[in-house]
């Protein structure tokens, strides 16, 4: 249904975000100055945050002025911490953990959550715009002082990152080191409007694609050709992906696996990274760069969790727009090892006999901008 509704929606284009949420407050340009969201803190302690990016647009980047962050997770797998970091960017479907210090004077403190893209020459938290506040126990209850915006000096690189347990890539140490070695590119048709991944776009199938699979219908049946693939249980899958040529980065995200990123994209602080087989972060959701970057990112998994698993493009709109696939992992053994309980079963008849009431979707007309209001569009959670 989400996804139904994005695509009656936002038919020709790509929705742009007026305002930036964290933990559910935020302000856009022009409006009421709405109450922010607050962490309380309090003197000489540590604290653990744990930032989680449900946004739909492609990235974020987060700091708190005058605290730098001891980064130690990346997407629910331990790292080796990485200490005195600035800032770090993260991207749609990502998760880290961060510890702070509060060794600052005691008083409110600005936390920040710069776009991906800064739309024209407007100071990105003007009026405390993307932004929350860190507040110190026994400090006046009020916004920081404004100051001018200086941006961030040191800012996480992802090639940074090692996994802390077990941190061997699988596979060969070499370029195409996997038993099964996949490349992927990326690309768009302006006529469809669609998002094609090696030629061929993704269908949603009217059946899940779990179901078809329990119930013994072949692999290569469950989607068009382009969108599944098979693969061996008990192997190292090697994926490389080029960015993309339209609207990036995209951030790409695995279901039922966590993958060795054995190649990250290219950046600006990182513009050549090199391939990392012994000691790289170990994660879910990768971001493939920027379309002129250059990019070639390549992830290595072991297909040790039977099923089929959605790899996407954690934009909505993006995945709406076909930029997916599905891995249908040992089907034999899925069908041996998967065993729903009984209530499983009634759950789509449950959801057909629902009265229209609770499933239909209506579109609402949105009033035209007056002098005093601008036309809403979507908002975006960051935390």
């Amino acid at each position: 249904m989400i996804l139904k509704t994005l695509k009656e929606r936002y038919m020709t284009t790509f929705p742009k975000a007026d305002s930036t949420l964290i933990n559910g407050k935020g302000r856009y340009p022009k409006g009421k100055p709405a109450a922010l969201s607050v962490v309380n803190v309090e003197y000489g302690k540590r604290y653990r945050l744990r930032l989680i990016s449900i946004t739909c647009d492609g990235s974020y980047t987060i700091f708190i002025d005058k605290h730098p962050f001891t980064v130690i997770e990346a997407d629910g797998q331990s790292v080796v911490p990485v200490r005195a970091i600035d800032a770090l960017t993260i991207f749609a479907g990502q998760r880290y953990s961060v510890v702070i210090v509060a060794n600052q004077p005691i008083g409110n403190y600005w936390i920040r959550a710069q776009r991906g893209v800064v739309q024209g020459n407007v100071d990105p938290f003007e009026g405390g715009l993307n932004s929350a506040i860190l507040r110190y126990k026994g400090a006046e209850e009020v916004e920081p002082v404004p100051i001018p915006y200086i941006p961030p000096n040191r800012v996480l690189r992802e090639t940074e990152l090692h996994a802390l347990i077990d941190p061997e890539a699988p596979g060969k140490p070499e370029q195409d080191g996997g038993d099964v070695n996949l490349h992927f590119s990326i690309t768009y048709d302006e006529k469809t409007k669609m998002f094609l991944t090696n030629g061929k776009y993704f269908q949603p199938p009217k059946v899940p694609v779990l179901l078809q699979l329990l119930s013994g219908t072949p692999p290569e049946e469950l989607l068009p050709e382009g969108s599944i693939f098979t693969l061996p249980r008990n192997k190292t899958i090697s994926i490389s992906m080029l960015p993309g040529e339209f609207d990036t980065p995209h951030p790409f995200h695995l279901h039922g696996h966590t993958f060795s990123v054995v190649r990250s994209a290219n950046t600006t602080d990182d513009p050549a990274p090199k391939y990392n087989y012994r000691d790289p972060v170990r994660r879910d959701t990768v971001n493939l760069g920027k379309v002129d970057s250059g990019s070639n990112v390549t992830i290595r998994f072991r297909t040790d969790n039977p099923g089929p698993w959605i790899f996407h493009c954690h934009v909505d709109w993006h995945l709406e727009r076909g930029m997916a696939i599905v891995f249908a992992e040992a089907p034999e053994e899925a069908r041996k090892e998967i065993h729903p309980p009984e209530e499983w079963h009634y759950l789509c008849p449950v959801f057909d006999n629902l009265p229209e009431s609770l499933t239909s979707i209506s579109t609402v007309a949105i009033p035209p901008p007056t002098a005093t209001t601008i036309e809403p569009t979507p908002f975006i959670n960051l935390l």
